[in-house]
């Protein structure tokens, strides 16, 4: 398997809405994805970018080596913490779930902390849920610490 990590593209958008529908079931929460596909689009990718995303692109050399996907994606975005500064902040880490355990997770997180060290970000915040236990050992692994007594708050138009 070829594994390629690079900037996202207008052309991964279709494929990245795939991948966020993936994890949303995975999530047990499949009817909570309701950002309509032009909106996704437009804040990626319009005049004003609200976020950026990494893809991870795997190719079966042997097999076809023209052949290409998009197995997974980092998206982000820079949010501002009065005590801690410039922050990136991890929205989705994904990857599809037949190559879960290959490694691509590790290439695009630690394609991430490059990237965020590299733009003078103070660190890089993200979410995970309290029973996501393989995902919670990867961040582990990378000696993430998780905040207690927070509550997340959200107001939805």
């Amino acid at each position: 398997m070829h594994i390629i990590i690079r900037e996202a593209e207008l052309k991964d958008c279709k494929r990245m809405m795939e991948l966020i529908k993936e994890l949303a079931v995975f999530e047990k929460e499949p009817e909570a994805v309701t950002v309509k596909f032009d909106h996704f689009v437009e804040s990626g990718f319009g005049h004003n970018p609200a976020w950026k995303a990494l893809v991870a692109e795997v190719g079966d050399t042997d097999e076809n080596p023209n052949h290409t996907w998009i197995a997974g994606f980092a998206l982000y975005y820079t949010r501002y913490s009065t005590w801690k500064g410039k922050r990136l902040y991890l929205e989705d880490l994904i990857v599809t779930e037949k190559l879960r355990g290959k490694g691509l997770g590790k290439l695009l997180f630690n394609k991430l902390l490059e990237r965020a060290k590299q733009q003078g970000f103070t660190g890089i915040t993200w979410q995970v849920l309290n029973w996501n236990e393989p995902a919670i050992q990867f961040y582990n692994k990378y000696h993430a610490s998780f905040d207690e007594g927070w509550l997340n708050g959200n107001i939805n138009f």
